[in-house]
C-alpha cells in the first residue's frame, strides 16, 4: 500500500486508450469510444474479484458510502451505527443524507465492538456500518447476527481493506452492501474513485441512478433517459477508472508483497515481550496493509512512537492524537460545526459528546501504533527496517 508505488506500463496503456479515444466521461459518446469502456470493465472485474452480483463505481470512497446508504433508503433521522476509529468520511457520508451517525466503542480488533453496538440500537437504527480499518475486519459473524435479530442492514466500509477476507469471502461482499475507496493512497488506486458492491439488485439499481442525477440509464439516448427519483453527480471519470482497471488486475500481486513485508516486520517485533498485536477475528485474513500493535500503556506507546520518529522510521502512526481518524479530534462533528443549518433530525438526535463515555475505545487506541506496509520495499529493506523499529521501541521501554 499504496498502489501508486508500482505504476507502470499497464496503467499507462489503459489511460492512453482513453486519451486516444478522447472520451473521458463514462456515459455516452458510444461512437467515439473505440470500444473502450473502462468504468464498465472495472465494474465487471470487481464483480468477479469480489464474488458479488453487482458493482458500481463512484467518484470517491466517501461518495460510495453515501450512494450505498441512499440506495438502501437511508434518510433523514435514520441512525447509522459506526465506530469511534475511522476516517471522517464515515460520518460525512451519513450526515450528507440527513441521517445520524451514532458512534460506539471499538475493541481489540480496532473495529466495532459487537456488545457496544447492540447497546446503541434504538427504534431509529437502520444500519450497522463496521469500518475495516488498517486492513483488518470487524467481528462480522457477530454483527450479522445482531442485524438479523433487529432487522438492520449491514454496510461494510472496506475502504482500507480491499483484498482481505472473512470465512473465505472477500471483505465488502459479506454485508448487504460494501464500499471501497480507490484514492491515491489505497492498495489499488484510481487516483480518486470508489465503488459500491452488493448482491441486492434493487440497491444496485438505486445506486447507479442516484450517482448520476437520477438517470435511469435505459436505452441508447442519454438525453431521453427518465429520472425516477432525485440524484446527484458522484460519477467516476474514464481516466480514473482506467488506472483502477490496470490496478485491480494486480491486486493479488500487491497483497502478496504486503503480506511478505508484514510478516517480516511482525516476526521481528513479536520478539519484544511488551508488544501484542490486534486481534483478527477467527476465519479472517488481513490485507496486510498495516501492522497494528499494542504497548502495555499509553505512556509507553507515546514514547515508542516518538522514538520511532527520532530514529528515522517513517510511516508509523499514533492514531490516538490523529485529527482525521479518531473521535477525540473531531470537533467539527462533536460541536456540530456546519456552513449551513443542519437538519433538525440531526441536531435533535446527535449524541451529547460532552457526556458520552468512550473510555473503552481510548483503552485500545491510546496503546496502539500502526505501521504502513509499503509495496516498494525490497525484502532486504524490510529486514533492515524491522531491526531499526525493534531497536527504537526497545530503547523506549
Amino acid at each position: 500500500m499504496p498502489g501508486f508505488e508500482l505504476f507502470g506500463d499497464k496503467e499507462r496503456k489503459e489511460v492512453n486508450d482513453v486519451l486516444d479515444s478522447g472520451v473521458l466521461m463514462r456515459y455516452g459518446f458510444d461512437g467515439m469510444r473505440k470500444r473502450h469502456w473502462k468504468a464498465k470493465s472495472l465494474e465487471d472485474a470487481l464483480v468477479q474479484r469480489m464474488q458479488v452480483s453487482h458493482a458500481h463505481l463512484t467518484s470517491s470512497g466517501t461518495s460510495a458510502l453515501t450512494v450505498a446508504l441512499a440506495g438502501a433508503g437511508v434518510g433523514a433521522g435514520d441512525e447509522v451505527i459506526m465506530p469511534t476509529f475511522t476516517f471522517v468520511a464515515s460520518f460525512e457520508s451519513i450526515l450528507m443524507l440527513g441521517a445520524v451517525p451514532i458512534l460506539v466503542d471499538i475493541d481489540d480488533t480496532l473495529t466495532l465492538d459487537p456488545n457496544a453496538v447492540e447497546k446503541a440500537i434504538t427504534e431509529r437504527t437502520k444500519v450497522i456500518m463496521p469500518v475495516h480499518m488498517c486492513g483488518s475486519m470487524a467481528d462480522l459473524g457477530a454483527l450479522q447476527s445482531i442485524c438479523k435479530k433487529y432487522g438492520l442492514l449491514l454496510l461494510e466500509d472496506a475502504c482500507q481493506a480491499i483484498g482481505g477476507s472473512y470465512q473465505g469471502k472477500p471483505l465488502g461482499s459479506i454485508g448487504d452492501l460494501g464500499c471501497f475507496s480507490f484514492d491515491y493512497v489505497k492498495t489499488i488506486t484510481c487516483g480518486e474513485g470508489g465503488a459500491v458492491i452488493t448482491n441486492n439488485k434493487n440497491y444496485y439499481e438505486n445506486a447507479h441512478k442516484y450517482s448520476d442525477h437520477g438517470h435511469d440509464h435505459l436505452g441508447n439516448d442519454r438525453g431521453a433517459e427518465a429520472h425516477p427519483f432525485l440524484g446527484y453527480n458522484f460519477r467516476i471519470s474514464e481516466l480514473n477508472a482506467a488506472v483502477g482497471l490496470a490496478q485491480i488486475a494486480r491486486l493479488d500481486e500487491f497483497i502478496g508483497i504486503q503480506k511478505r513485508n508484514y510478516n517480516i516486520l511482525r516476526e521481528t517485533l513479536s520478539q519484544i515481550p511488551e508488544i501484542t498485536f490486534r486481534r483478527v477475528p477467527e476465519g479472517g485474513e488481513e490485507n496486510h496493509s498495516f501492522l497494528n500493535f499494542f504497548l502495555p500503556t499509553e505512556k509507553l506507546a507515546r514514547r515508542a512512537h516518538r522514538s520511532l520518529g527520532e530514529n528515522g522510521v517513517d510511516g508509523c502512526f499514533y492514531w490516538y492524537d490523529n485529527n482525521w481518524h479518531y473521535y477525540r479530534k473531531w470537533e467539527h462533528l462533536t460541536e456540530a460545526k456546519s456552513l449551513g443549518k443542519l437538519p433538525k433530525e440531526v441536531l435533535d438526535s446527535l449524541q451529547d459528546f460532552s457526556k458520552v463515555d468512550f473510555s473503552a475505545s481510548d483503552h485500545w487506541m491510546g496503546r496502539t501504533i500502526s505501521c504502513l506496509i509499503k509495496l516498494g520495499w525490497t525484502a532486504t529493506e524490510v529486514e533492515q527496517r524491522a531491526q531499526k523499529m525493534a531497536e527504537a521501541i526497545k530503547s523506549a521501554l
